[in-house]
């Protein structure tokens, strides 16, 4: 193939430069980027500096609309994503650079530098999704990793140095004025570009041993590149064929995220969602109404069938509380998915429950079917009143974690639930949605439940698992009984563990403890 060959004075150059590269670099050897392995060992690969290109050699994907989609949605509102998405076809009939400064335009014009968290909350979940096994692999074997990208940089720093650990991150800044992005990124300076050589390797930039890690099809005008000893290239073929990052290999795990939309808004994604929007917000309204005013037996199978379902499990040894005639109300434990979890728990045992919440609008609890209760976070007043609502035989729904998680973990417990009861029912939740997330840590809380229901399709799974055996939870502290319940509902669901807490959340989505 022709990019295994090292390239001569006398070579045909139309034939042997990859597209748009500057020809000034007769030095450099092209070749396939399987054959890396081949010619260095893996204890050679980690003495080695790799300066890859991020959206050529790393993404999956060939568009970079998705993912300014989602700054323009999340970072500025719907207006701003209206707009860029009746951009686009603007976008795609000038040069890919001119295309990209008006993207950068759109998206980032009047943001306030200090608000903008969305390269640190929203993007990583789509970049990590979208990361090829191959081209990660590639990346990985290398000791210290150089990455470059066409992106602005606050949009891929985050995610590049938190999740994947590159060393060195270099994208476009932005132009900014009395703290406020004005939509103009700085331009590529040859004088700038010496100054992060200097900055990355210092003395040792002569002595030094570079490969780089790209796309064929794209241009490698970094000056980075240019001190490169060989550069592997992936054509687009092989790209298409590039597998997804499995989760288990994710050299860090993705817990928190932030944002509304719950899917890659490509182009005809995001015209699907539009042309949704408008007809859901009747729907969803409709669920809503179905639900306040309507028994179970008659709303669960309207509900059903407007795409709004849930699923019961039953452990097989579990007596339901449904069939004890008790004076005492029965106190459930379950993790937490969204503000609609105490609801799908009263429609999967048939009868009304209180909810037990930490911060809820007043907007939530006038569309809530049912009575909730604020829990002050003062011990000593929180168990009273739930000993009482458990006393006068009300049917608690309490949710230890906190606050809500959307990846397959589960927060860790506090262990108030086992210190007011030794007889409580954990309950299993998983909330799936196809569009939008009803939670949120930097948003509008109180429009959560609207937007579980304005999705096409929204399905929780429930699942009622066994109580603990009595002796087990006298024998043990309330603490251990939490983590007890803890990993019983997170094996019933399988998902993972954490240790991290509500605080943890907050403060990695939206710099605050979370304190309503």
């Amino acid at each position: 193939m022709w990019w295994e060959q090292p390239i001569d004075g006398d070579a045909d150059e139309s034939r042997c430069y990859p597209q748009g590269h500057h020809w000034k670099n007769k030095s450099l050897k092209y070749m396939k980027y399987e054959s890396m392995e081949d010619k260095h060992t893996s204890e050679e690969l980690k003495n080695i500096t790799l300066v890859f290109d991020v959206e050529g050699g790393l993404l999956r994907s060939f568009s970079l609309f998705p993912y300014f989609m989602l700054v323009a949605f999340e970072g500025g509102g719907v207006l701003r994503g209206l707009v860029l998405f009746l951009s686009y076809p603007l976008v795609c009939l000038v040069s890919k650079e001119k295309g990209l400064k008006i993207m950068v335009f759109i998206c980032f014009f009047g943001i306030k530098k200090e608000k903008f968290l969305v390269g640190r909350t929203v993007l990583p979940k789509f970049f990590m999704e979208d990361l090829g096994f191959e081209g990660f692999e590639v990346v990985m074997r290398c000791g210290s990793k150089v990455g470059l990208s066409e992106f602005p940089r606050v949009m891929v720093e985050g995610f590049l140095r938190d999740y994947l650990g590159i060393d060195y991150v270099y994208g476009r800044d932005l132009k900014e004025v009395c703290g406020y992005f004005v939509g103009l990124m700085e331009d590529h300076v040859p004088t700038r570009s010496s100054f992060l050589i200097n900055d990355v390797f210092g003395e040792r930039k002569n002595d030094c041993h570079l490969i780089g890690f790209g796309s064929s099809n794209k241009t490698f005008d970094h000056q980075l590149f240019s001190i490169c000893k060989e550069i592997y290239l992936v054509n687009e073929a092989e790209k298409r064929r590039w597998r997804a990052l499995p989760r288990d290999k994710y050299p860090k795990p993705l817990i928190f995220h932030d944002g509304r939309i719950a899917f890659k808004p490509s182009f005809v994604a995001t015209l699907a969602m539009i042309i949704w929007v408008p007809f859901g917000l009747w729907v969803g309204l409709f669920r809503i109404l179905i639900t306040i005013s309507l028994p179970y037996t008659i709303a669960i199978p309207i509900l059903s069938f407007t795409g709004m379902r849930g699923r019961l499990y039953i452990t097989k040894n579990h007596i339901n509380p449904i069939h004890k005639k008790l004076a005492k109300g029965t106190l459930y434990a379950c993790n937490h998915k969204t503000l609609l979890d105490p609801i799908y728990i009263s429609m999967a045992i048939m009868k009304p429950v209180t909810a037990l919440t930490y911060s809820v609008s007043r907007f939530s609890e006038l569309l809530s079917p049912l009575k909730t209760f604020h829990l002050s976070r003062n011990k000593e007043k929180d168990s009273k009143m739930m000993e009482g609502l458990l006393n006068h035989g009300h049917d608690l729904v309490v949710c230890p974690e906190g606050t809500t998680c959307r990846e397959p973990y589960v927060l860790r417990f506090s262990p108030l639930f086992a210190e007011i009861s030794h007889e409580f029912i954990p309950v299993a939740l998983d909330a799936k949605v196809t569009m939008f997330y009803g939670t949120t840590a930097g948003g509008f809380k109180f429009l959560d439940p609207l937007f579980f229901v304005l999705n096409p399709i929204g399905i929780y799974h429930v699942k009622i698992l066994e109580t603990l055996p009595r002796a087990n939870a006298r024998d043990k502290s309330r603490i251990e009984i939490a983590n007890q319940v803890q990993k019983q509902i997170a094996d019933a669901l399988g998902f993972q563990c954490t240790n991290l807490t509500r605080r943890d959340k907050y403060m990695i989505l939206a710099g605050n403890e979370g304190v309503v």
